[in-house]
């Protein structure tokens, strides 16, 4: 493997190097604030998620604080593991020098991996987790070894405290290992090990879950409501097709698995993929949860291209240049490695009538957290000491109560209280409030529950998005109720 390094230390630091570029530019997304609110409430569960991400983000604030570039280089670290890992199952398949570089730049190519190794979310570590699981599988039917079971259902355990769609994954694994010799490993002792650490690792979780009444439960009937069912029978699927380059290396990595003379020996893996693929499109998930699957398909179709043009093998570097070549203009679009002036004219966006620039949902979710944070200090230092010591940060969704929560702290502000998600568990606070500094809440929510209501300013701003655009921020007195009697019935709300 070592005389490969040179090749993958270079493509590793071409991924390093645009992330270091883009992470330091715009602000938080909406999701990351969240992620890192939840940093500072350490538990077995969340609302929304397992703990593994909160566990990252204490990691990250003990070192970089809440720097920008600092939070997301775990994400871009994860993604170079992929591209790594990627390479190494070419190399246990089989494959030499043009292999791990195919490999390699496949995962370079795949524009969504410039997103998800860019913002601080659980989808950068579920990636890493499915490939690692899959390099220790590859490596089990290679050495029928039993410590790399015992891997595998130590990294299925960790990668559920992760994201709960590694179950489907684990469906995957287990009904493709009945194609593996006529299912033998079932007739080991280990596999049930191993399905026991991974079991063992994620029972905490469970029992967070049943502590309170099942919150994943409720949350993914709020998705199916929501999005879910806005999406179409087939655009699981079609969304697979819009990376055209890298999907067909998919399909050649695929179809060696069951057609291939020496890589036949791995259609347990291929079994694995089309169960997968095809829950998750009966599930009618996000086409981006499938994601995580593709770099051990790149290296199988890496693998199975270098021996297709094995007595042409200059091809394989016009192959590269194919993948990677138009992968360049879409960068920016994915990543923000342009300051956001260059990026719109990069896109050629134009103003609308009221002078916002429309930018698409993730860039825009970066901007306008640091103009409410700025108002709400403004108004909190204003207040009489008495008052700051009973006042109550208010916000309507996570976002604000995040951004809250992370931006404000160089300004010292009070943790914010929210009913959405998991600020929902964290409660109302101590003390009952006198007055209240209400961001986001819209007008009949704050005339009904307060006799004194103050509009301070509308904030606006010209790339946020329209869900963040004309937030109300009032400053509000005289409860008509008690905030602590009214918590426990917005349980139910939690998650609109």
């Amino acid at each position: 493997m070592k005389k490969y390094f040179p090749i993958i230390i270079a493509l590793s630091f071409v991924k390093l190097l645009i992330h270091l570029v883009a992470n330091r530019n715009y602000g938080f997304h909406r999701d990351e604030l969240l992620h890192l609110s939840v940093s500072e409430h350490l538990d077995w569960g969340y609302m929304e998620f397992p703990p593994f991400i909160a566990v990252v983000g204490k990691l990250v604030h003990f070192l970089f604080g809440y720097s920008l570039s600092g939070v997301r280089l775990f994400p871009t670290l994860a993604g170079i593991a992929i591209l790594v890992l990627c390479c190494m199952i070419a190399k246990e398949l089989g494959g030499k020098k043009n292999a791990i570089l195919l490999a390699g730049i496949s995962v370079l190519a795949f524009i969504p991996f410039f997103r998800n190794h860019t913002l601080f979310q659980p989808v950068a570590f579920d990636q890493f987790f499915w490939t690692l699981g899959f390099y220790f599988l590859v490596r089990y039917l290679n050495t029928e070894n039993i410590k790399f079971l015992i891997y595998l259902g130590i990294t299925a355990g960790i990668g559920l405290l992760n994201k709960y769609t590694f179950v489907v994954w684990g469906l995957g694994i287990a009904i493709g290992l009945l194609f593996f010799e006529k299912g033998k490993v079932f007739r080991s002792k280990w596999i049930y090990l191993s399905g026991s650490i991974a079991f063992i690792i994620v029972l905490p979780n469970i029992i967070w879950q049943y502590q309170h009444h099942f919150p994943l439960l409720m949350h993914m009937q709020q998705l199916k409501e929501s999005q879910l069912d806005e999406i179409g029978a087939y655009d699981f699927a079609l969304e697979q097709l819009k990376m055209p380059f890298t999907l067909i290396i998919s399909l050649i990595g695929l179809s060696a698995c069951f057609l291939d003379k020496e890589l036949k020996k791995y259609k347990s893996i291929g079994v694995a993929v089309l169960v997968i693929f095809f829950t998750m499109w009966f599930l009618q998930s996000k086409a981006y949860y499938f994601f995580a699957i593709y770099p051990m398909l790149f290296a199988f179709g890496a693998v199975k291209v270098e021996k297709l043009l094995e007595r042409k093998p200059v091809w394989n570097y016009v192959v590269a240049a194919v993948l990677f070549v138009p992968t360049i203009f879409f960068i920016p679009m994915a990543t923000p490695i342009l300051p956001i002036d260059e990026f719109v004219a990069y896109n050629k966006l134009q103003p609308e009538k009221d002078g916002r620039i429309i930018l698409t949902g993730d860039y825009a979710d970066m901007f306008g957290w640091d103009e409410q944070v700025k108002l709400v200090d403004s108004l909190y230092r204003t207040l009489p000491k008495a008052e700051k010591n009973k006042c109550i940060i208010l916000a309507e969704n996570y976002g604000e109560a995040g951004a809250v929560k992370i931006l404000g702290e160089k300004y010292g502000l009070p943790d914010p209280v929210c009913r959405h998600g998991s600020f929902w568990t964290w409660g109302p606070g101590e003390h009952e409030g006198e007055v209240f500094i209400s961001v986001g809440n819209e007008k009949d929510v704050v005339y009904e529950f307060f006799e004194e209501h103050t509009l301070v300013k509308m904030v606006t701003h010209k790339y946020a998005i329209d869900e963040e655009n004309n937030i109300p921020i009032y400053v509000c007195r005289k409860p008509r109720v008690k905030l602590k009697q009214l918590w426990p019935g917005l349980e139910k709300y939690v998650f609109e």
